[in-house]
């Protein structure tokens, strides 16, 4: 119990069941070696600046899964998920345009409104709001959530795999009613990045041409909104054949495998990796044309390394541009993909592979690493 919560705040703790990392690395498949495991806490009420949210439903993405197997080491225990939705049923004194009742979108990087990064027009993350991220605390500092054995972390501000979530309301955007609870939960990270990796930070004119590299949830969601704006020309790419063939579902004009994209030199003139791995960035460089742009917004491990020739960027004008978080300021951005969704020009349904139970997370990180699965999406 951590200094923030009071004794009259201890007794209206709200008694929750999450999904808490116990411990990183441990061998798959994580069905057996269980690293996760769904157990009971007590949630602190929200601070002045935070809120309550009951979860309705959280997308399993591959920023969980990379805490799991420890390409992005974080504290431990640590009560995971970053990709959510739910319905406000409480909040702090100082909060005023969020309220009880209303549906919320998580978004796993807060922005506090008042730092460097914020400044930047979603260019660069919020200064806070990352240092609340590394050390698993709030955005105001400390713990909400806590065991028998003491403080639990929290993951990227959110804890969305659990009844219920405390966040700050830097970390939350109002949606309205119609949009479904699974809709708005992939809104938060899959479309929030993959979509802004394609209309912030990649930014294609009428006549270009646009590639993804890697389709998971990220990969798709830029897809599909590539689809929505009338993109020219565009080109899928990924190692497995079901994932191109969902690709041409979507809407993606021609699709290939990587090796056939270097093979045949295949370019486009703006290409965007969204796989979270060194090849695949690799080929994302080669794979842009003369005057193009390639867009990272895949994380791969720290120690990852890629080869690309410097002289291409020169002698070809090229641009690389990493994007984080899509580049995105959430509570401009998530309405604005609300409305495609509401206009049916952006169905982000088609993105969910499956809907599962919260005692399923173990065997889902496994469908996670083996590549298989776009979308997960845990119903509560």
């Amino acid at each position: 119990m951590d200094a923030y919560e009071s004794a009259a705040q201890k007794e209206r703790s709200l008694h929750i069941t999450g999904a808490v990392l116990e411990e990183i690395g441990r061998p798959r498949p994580y069905r057996e070696s269980r690293p996760i495991v769904v157990r009971d806490l007590e949630l602190s009420p929200p601070g002045p600046t935070e809120i309550l949210v009951r979860m309705e439903a959280a997308g399993v993405c591959h920023s969980d899964l990379s805490v799991v197997d420890g390409n992005r080491v974080r504290p431990v225990p640590m009560l995971i998920g970053h990709e959510a939705a739910g319905i406000v049923t409480d909040r702090g004194a100082d909060v005023r345009d969020i309220g009880v009742g209303d549906r919320v979108v998580m978004s796993f990087l807060p922005r506090c409104e008042d730092c460097s990064g914020c400044a930047a027009d979603g260019r660069l993350p919020c200064v806070p709001g990352t240092a609340a991220n590394n050390a698993g605390e709030m955005l105001s500092g400390g713990f909400r959530l806590t065991d028998d054995d003491g403080s639990v972390h929290h993951h990227l501000g959110v804890s969305g795999f659990a009844t219920h979530a405390v966040v700050d309301a830097a970390s939350a955007v109002v949606v309205g009613a119609d949009i479904p609870p699974e809709v708005a939960a992939v809104l938060g990270c899959a479309v929030l990045t993959g979509g802004g990796a394609v209309l912030n930070a990649a930014r294609p004119g009428p006549r270009d041409s646009v590639m993804i590299v890697g389709l998971g949830g990220v990969g798709m969601a830029a897809l599909l909104v590539a689809v929505a704006e009338g993109a020219s020309r565009i080109v899928a790419v990924d190692t497995l054949e079901e994932k191109l063939r969902e690709a041409t579902a979507l809407g993606a004009h021609e699709t290939y495998t990587p090796r056939q994209v270097l093979d045949d030199g295949i370019r486009a003139d703006r290409v965007i990796e969204c796989a979270g791995n060194a090849r695949a960035f690799e080929t994302a460089v080669t794979a842009t044309a003369a005057g193009g742009t390639t867009v990272t917004v895949g994380l791969p491990a720290p120690s990852a390394r890629a080869e690309i020739s410097p002289l291409i960027i020169t002698a070809e004008a090229r641009t690389i541009v990493g994007s984080y978080l899509g580049s995105a300021v959430p509570r401009r951005d998530i309405p604005r993909y609300s409305q495609m969704w509401r206009d049916g020009r952006l169905p982000v349904e088609r993105l969910i592979s499956s809907r599962i139970a919260l005692s399923d997370i173990n065997s889902a990180m496994d469908q996670l690493a083996d590549g298989r699965a776009i979308r997960q999406v845990i119903m509560f």
